[in-house]
């Protein structure tokens, strides 16, 4: 890959002191200390760095990272720590994207040495199991630090990144250090279906609901415990200070950074788990557009699917009959119809009732309306429920009770690994 493609690459520094200490497998407890952060909520970066790099004492680190691993400051932790004698960074592993975020969705940067900083870059995109753990263990790296911001939905790559990283890490013999990050739509609740195994893909591995009200370090324990038990690997987490499970992103005082190129706003995070769900359709999820997983449509679509959809009061939700051109993706370069997702209360707002709402209306009210043919929606969905029982005329409250008791279940199990009230 040219270094032109890469964009601009930010500039080399040292982190200022930020906060109190980082903390092992257990918490960080201490109280932040007054710094530089911009905001009331310290990262687990932040926390880690203030603490002078304690936990990564006499190791040869390597970070799995992408554009959104960046200080309060904006300035990229890689950059950051790269120059820092407190702390032996060897190596960046890149997710899909890329470490520093050239690549469109399902792409990646490849090996390469990182113009800013020298550091070899390895690609960890659509890796897993013992290639992973090769890579890992060609790398000459001790701990592998893991610090992605997180979207909130279960097939949202880069939380199967942390899965697949974490059990490489433990066949490798590697120590794994998660920093934490908000969960941008806060961590209230679970909700949606909790994946069938049987349907395991890169955008859902393991048994999590399709919302699963969780920061990463959350996920990482209940990873480890859960799902990786037979092999655990080294686990230390370093949690946030200042966030509670009520926060929204625009809370924090963070600055955001999209995590991949169709994630623009923490507004877009807020609808994604439920609307991500057209991927699995022949309409546009928007992709192509300003407003991705916000407006939605197809050719031949009207007024009707907004009126349909209005007519059902979901909460704290109304939707516009829209029309737009996606400039790539679906229906590229050409006027398609349908509707847009205004978010009017976001305290009351349901993204995966409303995502179901909006394909059961879509197919009352479009003759066109159909599922992708290697039935997609089963993956992101993570059984055939919801497209059987669509196809069946099943209503949104109907396709919604199917998962009450597979949801509850998860949710005993989630309460086990929360670590902020």
């Amino acid at each position: 890959m040219s270094l032109s493609r890469r964009g601009l690459l930010a500039a080399g520094g040292a982190v200022g002191a930020l906060a109190a200490t980082a903390a092992g497998t257990g918490a960080a407890s201490a109280a932040p200390a007054a710094g530089k952060g911009h905001g009331r909520v310290r990262t687990g970066f932040d926390r880690l760095a203030a603490d002078g790099y304690a936990l990564l004492k006499g190791e040869k680190v390597g970070v799995v990272t992408n554009p959104t691993g960046i200080t309060s400051d904006v300035r990229h932790i890689v950059d950051v720590m790269h120059p820092d004698e407190r702390v032996d960074l060897v190596a960046v592993f890149g997710p899909e994207h890329g470490f520093r975020g050239t690549a469109q969705a399902g792409g990646s940067e490849g090996r390469y040495d990182d113009p800013a900083t020298g550091l070899p870059v390895y690609d960890t995109y659509l890796k897993s199991g013992q290639p992973l753990a090769d890579v890992f263990t060609a790398s000459g790296v001790d701990t592998v630090v893991f610090d992605i911001q997180d979207a909130g939905a279960r097939f949202y790559t880069y939380i199967w990144t942390l899965y697949d990283c974490m059990e490489a890490a433990a066949l490798a013999g590697k120590r794994f250090v998660v920093l934490d990050r908000p969960n941008p739509v806060t961590g209230r609740a679970a909700l949606g279906p909790v994946l069938d195994p049987a349907f395991g893909t890169f955008v859902g591995r393991r048994e999590i609901a399709q919302a699963h009200g969780m920061t990463v370090t959350e996920l990482a324990l209940l990873f480890n415990a859960r799902f990786l038990a037979e092999r655990p690997v080294d686990l230390r987490i370093v949690k946030m200070s200042g966030w509670k499970r009520s926060d929204f992103f625009d809370t924090t005082g963070l600055p955001w950074v999209p995590p991949s190129p169709n994630m623009p706003t923490p507004e877009t995070a807020l609808v994604y788990s439920g609307t991500c769900l057209f991927e699995g359709t022949n309409l546009s999820e928007g992709r192509g557009t300003t407003r991705p997983f916000e407006l939605l449509g197809a050719e031949g679509i009207d007024h009707r699917w907004a009126a349909a959809a209005n007519a059902l009061d979901l909460p704290g939700v109304a939707f516009r009959e829209a029309y737009f051109a996606p400039t790539f993706s679906k229906f590229q370069g050409r006027t398609v119809g349908g509707v847009q997702v205004h978010v009017q209360d976001r305290e009351v707002f349901d993204p995966v009732r409303t995502g179901i709402a909006l394909l059961v209306t879509a197919k009352q009210t479009w003759s066109g309306f159909a599922w992708r043919a290697d039935n997609w929606i089963d993956k992101l969905t993570g059984n055939t429920r919801v497209r059987t029982m669509i196809d069946a005329g099943a209503d949104t409250d109907e396709v919604v009770g199917a998962w009450a008791q597979d949801l509850a279940a998860f949710r005993a199990v989630r309460k086990r690994y929360l670590q902020y009230r």
